[in-house]
């Protein structure tokens, strides 16, 4: 992402795990983990609406904490349709904000197949320990079904989605979201990957982890 961007390596469930890790200018309120898109379909750390929140959590203050899936880039295994990916997922948070006495605040976020995962992860995490804030972009409901967002932590989750989304649909996200009416932020115009409208993407996420945690 930048020149200060850290890339390493970590044990993950199935092998090695390649990592990206960006710091804030200042001191850290946390860390952020964000999961990328659907690995089949070229998805990487490296994909520009990952970056752009990455770009979002620094800005703010946060840790970013990019990551590949099992069978991209420099990570071991193979796609394993979400479930393997979940396991990744809950391993990097391990590695880089363990639970505990102590523990970092700590921040998930994810664009498509990867704000599906995030949804799974934040699921199995809310229970066992404080999540600052949610960011789930382009989420992915149908093919891969994202996890009902806990009605407790809809003033900590923003969920933003492309009008013309056409790889997943706005109605379907709306009926994902009505039923726990959890809002949805839908950007006019904007496709799935929001070409051209990076910059507000980055905004409206700035603008979410301005907010106060309640």
């Amino acid at each position: 992402m930048n020149s200060k961007t850290h890339k390493s390596s970590m044990a993950g469930p199935a092998g090695a795990l390649e990592i990206a890790i960006d710091l804030p200018a200042g001191p850290s309120r946390g860390f952020a983990v964000i999961a990328h898109p659907h690995p089949l379909f070229g998805g990487t750390l490296d994909n520009k609406v990952v970056q752009t929140l990455a770009r979002a959590f620094v800005q703010s203050g946060w840790t970013a904490v990019r990551f590949n899936f099992r069978g991209v880039g420099g990570s071991a295994g193979s796609h394993d349709e979400g479930r393997g990916e979940l396991d990744d997922f809950l391993a990097v948070v391990q590695h880089v904000a363990p639970a505990g006495e102590g523990q970092a605040a700590l921040a998930l976020a994810g664009f498509s197949f990867g704000a599906f995962v995030t949804t799974h992860a934040f699921e199995r995490l809310h229970a066992q320990r404080s999540i600052e804030k949610l960011v789930l972009i382009g989420t992915s409901v149908s093919r891969a079904p994202a996890a009902p967002v806990d009605a407790a932590a809809h003033t900590k989750t923003l969920v933003v989605h492309g009008e013309q989304d056409d790889t997943v649909l706005l109605p379907d996200v709306m009926d994902w979201a009505r039923p726990q009416a959890l809002p949805v932020t839908v950007v006019p115009g904007a496709g799935h990957f929001f070409h051209g409208q990076l910059p507000l993407l980055k905004n409206l996420v700035i603008r979410h982890l301005a907010s106060p945690a309640v």
